[in-house]
């Protein structure tokens, strides 16, 4: 495996760990897509350091079992501000 493959991999994971960040907030951080980061932070990462493997997975496993919360979330949120937008908009065209 490339040096710089391996040094990617491992601050992925002490990003993810240190942060708590998902898969989606590390790629952006990082600069590269989703899949090389999941790629990178459960299979490369086995082999290159086990015990930042298993932090990671831990952390991993509880977005997985958060994320329909955060979906959730994030749709109300939508709605709200689109709700807001039209009140704005409906106020301003009041006579």
């Amino acid at each position: 495996m490339n040096t710089y493959i391996e040094e990617r991999t491992i601050q992925l994971a002490e990003y993810i760990i240190e942060y708590r960040a998902t898969v989606r907030d590390a790629a952006k951080k990082y600069g590269v897509s989703k899949s090389t980061v999941h790629k990178d932070v459960t299979e490369r990462l086995e082999r290159l350091n086990r015990e930042l493997f298993l932090k990671v997975g831990e952390i991993l496993a509880e977005n997985k079992s958060v994320r329909h919360i955060r979906g959730g979330m994030a749709t109300k949120e939508k709605y709200l501000k689109k709700k807001i937008g039209l009140e704005q908009a409906k106020n301003k065209c009041s006579f």
